[in-house]
């Protein structure tokens, strides 16, 4: 399961307020993706995602094996709470942004994404964590923040490992959902603003539910039977 929120503008009691979208997207024994739900308030607080989560249960999602996002702090408690026991990989794409906060100069922006990008590049875990530890050693001295953020961070961004090779760079980011916010933020552009909650609601139902029938008739996502697969 892939999840991500994207913001809107709805005037409510005259003024315009940021509206947050939680959107679900999964993957299914088929290899072929879907919207899973989508649910629409005035925050993405842990209480509105925890909410969203607890529907879809409801709803009847179950045999959920690898969920994929960002690292807001309410998506994080309410998935936590939600989900504990599934593995969680937190979005390279996300995580190479975040460390540019704790690059202390510009000239060193390139380097550091280019060595983050080295430690997802990696062959396997194994590799990844020594590359890691060799980089927080190395900017241990030259960027001390950066070094105990890569430390405490980057490991949450490797969770993909634990895949088939050939899902991993496909699962290793939640970029299928930021494809889909693109699409949707073309098609709002048109209103502007929404009168309300329920009347943003109607309108990204409507496009999620195109977007997932295209596809549902459309090719596979991820190849189910790769060859590092276990076969039964």
């Amino acid at each position: 399961m892939i999840l991500d929120a994207r913001y809107e503008k709805v005037r409510q009691g005259g003024q315009l307020l940021d509206c947050a979208v939680l959107i679900a997207i999964g993957i299914g024994q088929d290899g072929k993706r879907s919207v899973l739900g989508v649910s629409v308030a005035l925050s993405e607080a842990e209480v509105h995602w925890r909410s969203f989560l607890t529907s879809l249960q409801a709803r009847g999602l179950h045999g959920l094996t690898f969920i994929v996002s960002d690292a807001h702090c309410g998506l994080s408690a309410a998935r936590a709470a939600v989900f504990p026991s599934v593995p969680w990989q937190r979005c390279q794409f996300h995580l190479q942004q975040n460390a540019q906060a704790y690059v202390p100069r510009l000239d060193m922006r390139d380097s550091v994404a280019a060595d983050i990008r080295s430690i997802f590049n990696s062959q396997d875990l194994a590799s990844a964590q020594a590359r890691l530890k060799t980089l927080v050693d190395l900017y241990s001295k030259s960027a001390p923040k950066l070094s105990a953020w890569m430390e405490e961070n980057i490991p949450q961004g490797l969770a993909v490992f634990s895949l088939p090779t050939a899902h991993q760079c496909r699962m290793r980011t939640s970029n299928s959902i930021e494809r889909v916010n693109q699409e949707l933020k073309r098609r709002t552009r048109v209103a502007s603003l929404f009168p309300n909650e329920a009347s943003l609601l109607r309108l990204v139902s409507a496009l999620l539910c195109e977007i997932s029938e295209e596809w549902l008739t459309g090719k596979i996502y991820l190849n189910m039977k790769p060859a590092d697969l276990p076969q039964k």
